[in-house]
């Protein structure tokens, strides 16, 4: 079956790793033929989460890797989505649709029609998420 997309990107510090993540990486790698899975890098994640993975690095990379929908890891060391296009090349990027119609992501459109790639905006799975997970963690520690 021909697939909508040639190369695929998405994104994600994938800390936790759980099913969720699973369902992100598997729609994306239904709509293309090569997929690329960018793992956030600890500073980075530092930088704009204000903390550090519960996973390391090389971990977060490994499990990834190991996922049968992924064809390729890179590690994501910046936030700017363009700077990763201009490493990897992909013609479209998947990302969770909580940032449709956001003013940075309604930048990325603009930038990104300028070089034919497209965003895919996909829904999360309700109910999970590594805050999910760290916040239940938490309770039971205090219990």
């Amino acid at each position: 079956m021909e697939k909508k997309y040639k190369i695929g990107y998405t994104s994600g510090v994938f800390d936790m790793f759980h099913v969720g993540h699973l369902n992100i990486l598997r729609k994306a790698k239904e709509q293309c033929d090569y997929l690329i899975v960018g793992v956030s890098a600890d500073e980075v994640v530092k930088s704009y989460k204000r903390k550090i993975p519960i996973i390391p690095f090389a971990d977060r990379k490994a499990i990834v890797e190991a996922i049968k929908y992924v064809d390729e890891v890179v590690e994501q060391d910046t936030m700017d989505k363009m700077k990763m296009w201009e490493k990897v090349h992909f013609d479209v990027m998947f990302h969770g649709d909580e940032w449709k119609g956001t003013p940075l992501y309604n930048k990325y459109e603009e930038e990104f029609a300028k070089v034919g790639v497209h965003i895919e905006y996909l829904n999360h799975t309700e109910g999970i998420s590594s805050s999910i997970l760290r916040e239940k963690l938490n309770q039971q520690k205090h219990e």
